[in-house]
């Protein structure tokens, strides 16, 4: 993921217009801002009043102040605006000045600390384009030639050091340091946010190719809905005909192998009707808001009709007037986790619903042989199943409707078995 600011006063209040690389590369500014601030003020105090090297402290005290002043203005106004390139620029270019007039009252280019300059010019080549940069790198230089001309000069006292050009060689190596390790820092949590917005674009590459299929597969089985109503109403009336035969009529078995029939014809009408319904519909419409108790225990029941053979165990667990988003095609992707669970387990099917921090988890568990690893790792994906080339269709649609309600699929492994869990959030919860 993404770096964590350092320092508390960079974290983010509130939500951002817009948090791409601009935004990102000022908070990495302003991180850096706070460490120069400190070190500023560290080193000011220390030389004046630790080594009794005299400095215009108020004038230098002044500009950390006003350096921090700004740091704290856009650290509050960063969540709330949108940064742009040319405020990286002006945001170096104001550290500079800031850098400029330190140096200036404190011994000009002969201060060691000169190389910070470094720092901001290897900064602008790595955040802003060309031209900026070359502003950046013009503006450096034409400090440190001010600075070659006008400064004032930096008074060691006698007895300091035995030799005053240690002192200076002891502070151009703290200055090497501090660039050095200012450098790795800030370019090693670049690299780790360039990592992490390549990792995002690759899932949302992802997740497009993943819409793609069900767009595809939608347009597929609308048309297909469309030519099977007519063989399944034809059946349908077959049947009903056949019930009615004399021959059949007074022979059970073949009673209720014909009403068995007639509730499979049944489910594949509903089924169809479904698929025509979510195909019709825009999604904003075609999504409601029900109480999540009388949905799932609509949708067990009628599973249930449908597969008296398999042993389903249903727990509601104080669901109270919890409610959901209730898109057409839930219902399927629920009744498509029963039937996976109860192809591996007949005999030991569990749905238990329960509210969780504000979500509605709909775990489906079996006692069958639970999911290889690489299905695991892959979950949700197109085709990816155990059963072999071309299943797995379920568990795709239920990851991408679960997605598309603001939710999720999560999957794993029991001691027995495995669970499957449809996480929705709550749109609203009754006492």
């Amino acid at each position: 993921m993404i770096e964590p600011p350092l320092l508390a006063l960079t974290r983010q209040r509130g939500d951002a217009p817009d948090d791409g690389a601009a935004a990102q590369n000022m908070r990495q500014l302003v991180q850096l801002r706070w460490i120069a601030v400190a070190g500023q003020t560290a080193t000011i105090l220390l030389m004046h009043f630790g080594l009794g090297v005299p400095l215009p402290v108020v004038q230098m005290l002044g500009v950390a102040l006003a350096l921090a002043l700004v740091n704290l203005a856009t650290t509050l106004a960063a969540p709330r605006h949108r940064v742009r390139t040319i405020e990286i620029m002006l945001a170096l270019l104001l550290d500079m000045a800031a850098l400029t007039l330190q140096l200036y009252f404190s011994g000009g280019a002969g201060n060691p600390f000169i190389s910070l300059y470094l720092l901001q010019v290897v900064l602008g080549a790595i955040l802003l384009p060309t031209p900026a940069a070359v502003v950046l790198t013009a503006a450096a230089g034409a400090s440190y030639a001010l600075l070659t001309l006008r400064a004032l000069p930096l008074i060691l006292p006698s007895g300091l050091i035995a030799d005053s050009a240690d002192l200076f060689a002891i502070g151009r190596w703290i200055a090497f340091v501090m660039v050095a390790g200012l450098l790795v820092m800030f370019i090693a949590r670049i690299s780790r946010n360039l990592r992490a917005r390549d990792a995002a674009v690759a899932d949302l590459r992802q997740h497009a190719a993943e819409q793609d299929g069900i767009v595809r597969m939608g347009l597929f089985a609308s048309g297909a809905a469309h030519e099977l109503g007519t063989p399944l109403g034809t059946l349908s009336v077959i049947l009903a005909d056949w019930r009615r035969m004399p021959g059949i009529a007074d022979d059970p078995a073949l009673v209720a192998d014909v009403v068995e029939m007639q509730g499979e014809v049944g489910r594949c009408k509903a089924i169809v009707s479904d698929i025509l319904q979510s195909a019709g519909q825009p999604r904003g419409e075609a999504m409601e808001r029900a109480s999540a108790r009388a949905f799932l225990d609509d949708c067990v029941a009628t599973w249930g009709r449908l597969r008296p053979d398999v042993a389903l165990l249903y727990i509601p667990r104080a669901l109270g007037e919890t409610s959901v988003a209730i898109d057409p095609a839930l219902r399927q992707a629920i009744w498509n986790l029963l039937d996976n669970a109860a192809e591996v387990s007949p005999h030991a099917v569990e749905l238990e619903a329960r509210v969780e921090t504000e979500h509605l988890v709909i775990a489906v568990a079996d006692d069958g042989p639970g999911f290889a690893p690489d299905v695991l790792a892959g979950l949700g994906g197109l085709y990816r199943s155990t059963k072999g080339e071309g299943h797995g269709l379920g568990l795709f649609l239920a990851t991408n409707l679960a997605r598309r309600l603001g939710g999720r699929l999560e999957a794993r492994n029991l001691t027995h078995g495995a669970e499957v869990r449809l996480i929705l959030p709550v749109v609203g919860k009754g006492s």
